[in-house]
């Protein structure tokens, strides 16, 4: 095994650990904490907070990914070019309002909870999808094409067969770059009723407890640095490939 899986083995055994058995951090957070104070969260099983994280981040990340890809293809075909700029304003709206902005708005016409803080995070994450999307396939040579043209393949057979899996790697750039951001940027749907790690975080902001933001924050951060490391295999993999 190679350095890089070594190390996304050894972060994600670790990522583990610490969700099952909370009670590891405990010399960390000591350290922080002030005399009295609770050392680990106990409002809601660390596992269970996890598990709504991460399926969040999923189910945002998924649309993310079919949107910006859909209209990625769009505005790469001759009959849909002129929608370039249209599909670049839409995409960029996520990152124009911060998502609690988005929240502020999606509340009153959702509720409190998952769904707001979805909406929120399927805005935010489509760019990254939608550009290396663009780029992606924008990037794949003509002569290439020009060969699948000239074997008989049609324009759907030339996407499908050809220019996706060429432009693979770049897209998955942009659900990398997605995905890390929205691990981060989920923790905010906790000021929403949202169920997540953000509710560790905020708590130990309102109460004070340091060591409750640190656990949050650790257990946020090696989320992040594990989904990055993965999709990064997976990108080599699919360059070498």
């Amino acid at each position: 095994m190679s350095r890089a899986g070594l190390a996304l083995a050894a972060l994600f055994a670790l990522f583990v650990a610490l969700v099952l058995r909370p009670e590891l951090m405990s010399p960390l957070l000591r350290l922080v904490a002030e005399p009295g104070q609770l050392l680990l969260y106990d409002r809601q099983p660390i596992r269970v907070l996890v598990g709504w994280h991460l399926a969040l981040v999923a189910a945002a990340g998924a649309v993310a990914c079919v949107v910006g890809v859909l209209l990625g293809v769009l505005v790469t075909r001759p009959a849909g070019a002129d929608f370039m700029t249209l599909a670049r304003m839409i995409s960029n709206l996520g990152q124009t309002f911060p998502p609690i902005a988005v929240l502020a708005i999606a509340v009153p016409l959702l509720g409190f909870g998952f769904e707001p803080t979805f909406l929120a995070l399927c805005a935010y994450g489509l760019l990254p999808v939608f550009e290396n999307t663009v780029a992606g396939l924008r990037g794949v040579p003509a002569t290439v094409r020009e060969a699948a043209r000239g074997m008989g393949l049609a324009g759907a057979q030339r996407l499908w067969r050809v220019e996706l899996p060429l432009a693979a790697p770049v897209i998955l750039t942009g659900l990398r770059l997605s995905t890390v951001i929205n691990i981060g940027t989920a923790t905010i749907g906790s000021t929403v009723g949202a169920v997540g790690l953000g509710e560790v975080i905020i708590a130990g902001l309102q109460s004070g407890n340091t060591a409750f933001v640190l656990q949050g924050a650790l257990l946020v951060a090696l989320m992040a640095i594990c989904a990055d490391l993965a999709l990064r295999r997976i990108e080599r993999a699919l360059t070498r490939a």
